[in-house]
């Protein structure tokens, strides 16, 4: 069945002298696997460059139940974007997030709200001018609710955040899986935060790198196989510069 919808990029791997497997979060269909033939020799038609981490296309592709790797017919490029590819802080926030977001989202069945997430949190950035090393605390922050470990965040905002429970707890746990009482102000600033309001954020690096590191934990604790980032050394060395 040829099937046509709009996918955002989060891997590709090179296959063979001129081809690569990519794998996309699709509209309609979840995530896929597509082989894309002819994609980096002189007659690929420059596939390989609108193939790029978290870049928004429309494509038709061949779609097989049975197969675990189906065949693209055509891709485009649906919206360009203007910034992303030519800021250093913003290509390294996309980087970093199509790693996380590669190794979270396995489902294989249409996800018109998450879709819907991915793609305008990622227009925004492209026209931000203001908060924009924030962004990447922002997403990781909402993007809980769309994964389904939505913290439950009581009025009381004081204590200390339980990576485990997924709650505020008003005494420091017993465990070491949490985040102390300043990231856990911060985390929950964020988290009542809509996606314009992070240039009000003013974070030094430690704030910022200290959030990552527990926000990044505590989808550990709740996904399996989630791994290490290599992106987030790059991420850390741009913000470091």
């Amino acid at each position: 069945m040829l099937v046509k919808t709009r996918a955002i990029v989060l891997h590709s791997l090179p296959y063979s002298e001129n081809s690569l497997i990519v794998t996309l979060f699709t509209e309609s269909s979840g995530r896929i696997s597509c082989m894309v033939n002819s994609a980096r020799g002189g007659k690929s038609g420059n596939k390989s460059s609108v193939l790029q981490p978290l870049f928004i296309l429309e494509i038709e592709f061949y779609q097989k139940k049975t197969r675990d790797l189906q065949r693209m017919k055509e891709v485009r490029l649906l919206y360009p974007y203007h910034s992303i590819p030519f800021q250093v802080v913003k290509s390294a926030q996309v980087l970093f997030l199509a790693e996380v977001l590669y190794k979270l989202i396995r489902e294989e069945e249409a996800n018109p709200g998450i879709y819907a997430f991915l793609e305008n949190a990622l227009l925004f950035l492209d026209n931000m001018a203001k908060g924009t090393a924030n962004f990447h605390l922002w997403f990781l922050v909402h993007l809980t609710e769309w994964a389904g470990i939505y913290p439950l965040l009581e009025e009381d905002k004081s204590g200390w955040f339980d990576l485990k429970k997924g709650t505020i707890s008003q005494q420091e746990p017993l465990h070491p899986y949490y985040m102390d009482r300043e990231t856990t102000a911060l985390f929950c600033e964020i988290a009542g935060m809509s996606i314009g309001e992070t240039g009000n954020l003013s974070l030094n690096q430690a704030n910022r790198n200290q959030l990552t590191a527990k926000l990044l934990e505590y989808y550990h604790l709740h996904f399996e196989n989630m791994g290490n980032f290599r992106s987030l050394a790059v991420l850390h060395e741009v913000f470091q510069s």
